[in-house]
């Protein structure tokens, strides 16, 4: 009996995570510079990959937002090369770079471009896609 105790109360606390093998489709939009905001949603993606690894996600920068993409700006280009890697779609808001006067190649090698963030965003809600706002 004691043996069976202390089995069980060596399991007592432990989780086990449950990997959910749905397809989520989730695209997230960063409107701000705010690092705190950045390093926020690079959690949030580490966190949606592991509970749901099969899951598409991808990231609309614009406004502000945009130079989480800008190589000269940006402190988190190792982790969004990681992310790419692992099928995270970093888009970069063409309008946005106008605005900004950035030039595609000041963009981090992982980030495409599309015309206009708010009407990416719309266009994969219309296709179902789950939509976050980061921060």
């Amino acid at each position: 009996m004691f043996i069976s105790l202390l089995a069980i109360s060596s399991l007592v606390g432990q989780t086990t995570a449950v990997v959910d093998n749905t397809p989520y489709k989730i695209v997230i939009q960063l409107t701000s510079a705010d690092t705190a905001v950045q390093h926020g949603l690079i959690k949030q993606i580490h966190n949606a990959l592991t509970a749901a690894p099969k899951s598409k996600i991808e990231v609309v920068c614009h406004s502000n937002g945009l130079f989480f993409l800008v190589t000269a700006k940006s402190d988190k280009a190792d982790e969004i090369r990681k992310l790419k890697a692992q099928g995270v779609v970093f888009a970069a808001c063409e309008n946005s770079m106008r605005s900004h006067k950035v030039k595609r190649e000041e963009l981090l090698p992982e980030a495409i471009t599309v015309p206009a963030g708010v009407i990416e965003i719309v266009k994969k809600q219309r296709k179902h896609w789950a939509y976050l706002k980061a921060g």
